[in-house]
């Protein structure tokens, strides 16, 4: 038996665990090893060390000083000049300097980088994603932008010529001067007007052309998030219709780009990334793709960030509850261990069905998206459960998290814990990049336009849920049915077809008693709002110790 340090045996005469660190978080998830069991070996080497750096005093501590020394604008200088800088902790640059290092905006565009990933590029991205969110994710937000602006500059073969090098680069420089004078770049995002918010096609910026390809944009965006990315991707109204454009925020001269920094927004989380409201005139942007086909060329942008969202909210879900799990094996309660007080227990295993399902789902999406080029079923499922995944990963999260959070009890409800950090992020991943409803409305523009595609998603879920499989798909077929009727039944079909999809793949992974707990209480029982009810057949300290294995 180890003998325990003076600070652990004060810590046991307080009935208080040691804080949830310097573990492994990969080693410690069964089925994240599960879901990246057929990677060559020198990529699971890799996410043992992710596992072990994200958990690591060191990193928590960063994650910990980048949300409390949030980053400061500055819009003048001391002569009175325009300066329109955002100043970060030294925190957010270790953790951005790390993460870049490990290609999270950059690896699914490099095949030299990551040779062994071939085929695998989105699962191998995924992995590294899910684990660095579990230390601090308001770092990843310009990370998931530059990994998904190439896919908008695409759409101009001249612009992604020029910036492609510069977003592949692992070498992170957070120098203010001109892009390409740097060993590296992060590019932002700026659609979201106040008047118009969701409905872009409200947006009132716009943008005249001046040359071949370049224009010249003037307006207001009331959110852009990581404003000292070196470009931005943007919509701004042409004569022709809405454009997309990359707007650099340094001229080649290092002169401003007229983007000028109205303030920062005090979010309610996600504080360690600076998200700014933004006024600018005369400012060059390049053309990305046609002038009037600005949205078709965003939303490819935007899909990729869709998957990241829903990662990030599996992966706070999953650091958040193992804190807890960990809080209970080390607290005695009425005479036992707090984890094994029978109602406790069910809690704890009600939370874990979510944390897996979720968690399956968002890699079975990583997996649609690396083999949707060569087959017609994953191809389905890339478009049809783009939304749902989103909408229901990041949907669930506030409320476990905070169930987490109650398992801990009062010493859960300080800051000085990581839970308070994910419980703070969990709301934004709903809200960016769609809220629940623009994902239902996505989804019922699916099946106006390709009905058949839900028919292979569904042909996929029988298969996998198994006995259930018919009368699942047939309650899928009558949500579909009622939304075709009523667009306010648009919730109904992504939460049943969420749950559906979810329950297949732990099928599929042979999740076995994880997954007919999940199918029963999710599909099969009545509506409820919290956790703790499992049923008494479900052994749910078997669920809990299987899925969250004590670290030793």
């Amino acid at each position: 038996m180890t003998k325990m340090s003076r600070t652990e045996e004060k810590l046991a005469e307080l009935n208080q665990p040691k804080p949830w660190s310097g573990v492994n978080a990969y080693r410690l998830d069964p089925l994240l090893m599960d879901l990246t069991n057929g990677l060559p070996h020198g990529l699971r080497d890799d996410f043992d060390a992710i596992g072990r750096y994200v958990t690591s005093p060191e990193v928590q501590d960063l994650a910990r000083m980048a949300n409390e020394g949030v980053p400061k604008l500055r819009t003048h200088g001391p002569r009175g000049e325009r300066l329109d800088v955002v100043e970060f902790h030294p925190a957010w640059h270790a953790l951005m300097r790390r993460s870049m290092a490990n290609g999270l905006h950059s690896s699914l565009w490099d095949s030299q980088a990551d040779p062994v990933a071939k085929g695998k590029a989105h699962k191998v991205r995924a992995t590294r994603f899910y684990l660095t969110a579990q230390a601090e994710s308001g770092h990843l937000c310009p990370l998931t932008m530059t990994s998904a602006s190439v896919a908008a500059l695409m759409a101009s073969p001249a612009v992604q010529k020029e910036w492609a090098p510069k977003i592949l680069s692992r070498k992170y420089d957070s120098a203010n001067k001109p892009a390409m004078q740097k060993t590296a770049v992060t590019i932002g995002m700026g659609m979201t007007e106040k008047q118009g918010g969701t409905d872009v096609r409200a947006n009132r910026a716009t943008a005249e052309r001046v040359g071949e390809g370049i224009y010249r944009l003037s307006g207001h965006k009331w959110f852009m998030s990581a404003p000292m990315s070196d470009a931005f991707v943007m919509l701004a109204k042409t004569r022709e219709g809405i454009g997309c454009f990359l707007v650099p925020r340094l001229l080649e001269d290092g002169s401003g780009n007229g983007l000028q920094f109205q303030r920062l927004k005090d979010k309610v989380g996600n504080r360690s990334n600076a998200s700014s409201e933004v006024e600018f005139t005369d400012t060059f942007g390049f053309l990305l793709g046609e002038p009037d086909a600005g949205v078709r060329t965003i939303l490819d942008m935007v899909t990729l960030t869709r998957l990241d969202c829903a990662l990030a909210s599996a992966g706070i879900m999953r650091a958040s509850l193992a804190e807890a799990v960990h809080h209970t094996r080390g607290r005695s309660v009425f005479g036992k261990m707090l984890v094994s007080q029978p109602i406790m227990t069910r809690v704890l295993a009600d939370m874990a069905l979510d944390v897996a399902a979720a968690t399956a789902l968002a890699f079975r999406l990583s997996d649609a998206f690396d083999r949707a080029r060569d087959s017609a079923e994953d191809a389905a499922y890339a478009r049809v459960m783009t939304p749902v995944t989103k909408y229901w990963c990041c949907k669930i999260a506030p409320a476990l998290i905070y169930e987490a959070m109650e398992c801990i009890g009062g010493s859960g409800y300080i800051e000085e814990r990581p839970i308070a950090r994910h419980y703070r992020e969990a709301p934004v991943n709903a809200i960016w990049e769609g809220s629940g409803n623009v994902m239902a409305l996505d989804v019922l523009r699916v099946l106006s336009r390709g009905r058949d595609l839900f028919e292979t998603v569904f042909a996929g879920i029988a298969r996998d849920i198994g006995p259930s499989g018919r009368k699942t798909v047939e309650v899928l077929r009558a949500a579909m049915a009622l939304c075709e009727r009523d667009e306010g039944a648009g919730r109904l079909l992504i939460e049943q077809l969420a749950l559906a999809a979810a329950a297949a793949e732990l099928y599929r992974l042979g999740a076995g008693r994880i997954a007919d707990a999940f199918l029963e209480t999710r599909l099969a029982a009545g509506w409820r709002s919290t956790y703790g009810m499992l049923d008494s057949r479900f052994d749910a300290g078997h669920i809990v110790d299987l899925l969250y294995p004590p670290a030793g």
